[in-house]
């Protein structure tokens, strides 16, 4: 499904690999301006090319998004460049496949602050904005793990679930102002979040990346009247 638009301006963040890489590919198809952004300048600058040799519009712009100070440049040099923020995916996140008691602070604060604190610093940098044109989307990539326990996995589970109860919150705040908060809640996917080894070995059950971009794609596509405010998408395997 394609949406007739005028080249709205797309950010988003871990778009340097995975399904981030996928979803800024899938935007620059229906003609977007879109901003990735991430830690690793080198992988970042390689997909800038990928989508660039497509003929893509695409601008990559380095961002720690776990801290409020990387936020606010890169936000400024976005408004610099190309204006007002059409389309916000909060994509970036990492995790530490550890036992609760084998988990440090250190690797705590690290889950917690690209996972969660990370949308509430990049939606606040363009919030302001879409609430003064009325319109906007803001599309959080979360987990399965929000909403279902599983081992080794406390922490990253506790900052999928709250980023999902702070966009839910967010959601009856910005209704009014036109503005749609979409969750999508993937389960496994075949990305280099998990090892080498999970993958070979789990490979024809895990979600392709892609497949997970063309919802996140259809989800934004539909009539601005509509919003679809969660979708769940598992292997039709189930969870592994």
């Amino acid at each position: 499904m394609k949406k007739k638009i005028n080249s709205p301006v797309v950010w988003i963040t871990g778009a340097s690999k995975g399904i981030g890489k996928e979803i800024a590919f899938s935007f620059a198809q229906i003609g977007c301006q879109v901003i990735i952004s991430s830690r690793n300048k080198k992988l970042l600058a390689e997909t800038e090319k990928y989508i660039s040799k497509l003929n893509g519009k695409v601008k990559a712009i380095s961002c720690d998004v776990s801290s409020e100070k990387s936020v606010k440049l890169c936000s400024a040099k976005i408004k610099k460049l190309f204006g007002h923020v059409h389309i916000l995916v909060n994509n970036a996140a990492i995790t530490e496949f550890l036992p609760f008691d084998k988990t440090s602070s250190k690797q705590f604060d690290a889950i917690i602050n690209t996972n969660l604190k990370s949308i509430f610093l990049c939606t606040n940098s363009v919030l302001n904005q879409m609430k003064k044109k009325k319109s906007g989307a803001i599309i959080n990539i979360l987990s399965v793990a929000a909403i279902k326990t599983f081992t080794n996995s406390s922490v990253y589970s506790a900052s999928k679930a709250g980023a999902s109860a702070l966009t839910k919150s967010l959601r009856e705040e910005v209704r009014k102002f036109g503005i749609r908060v979409i969750n999508i809640l993937p389960g496994m996917v075949n990305t280099e979040m998990w090892s080498l080894k999970d993958r070979k070995l789990f490979s024809s059950r895990m979600l392709n990346p892609k497949d997970v971009a063309e919802i996140v794609l259809s989800a934004y596509c539909q009539p601005n009247s509509v919003m679809i405010e969660e979708i769940i998408v598992r292997p039709q395997s189930g969870d592994i």
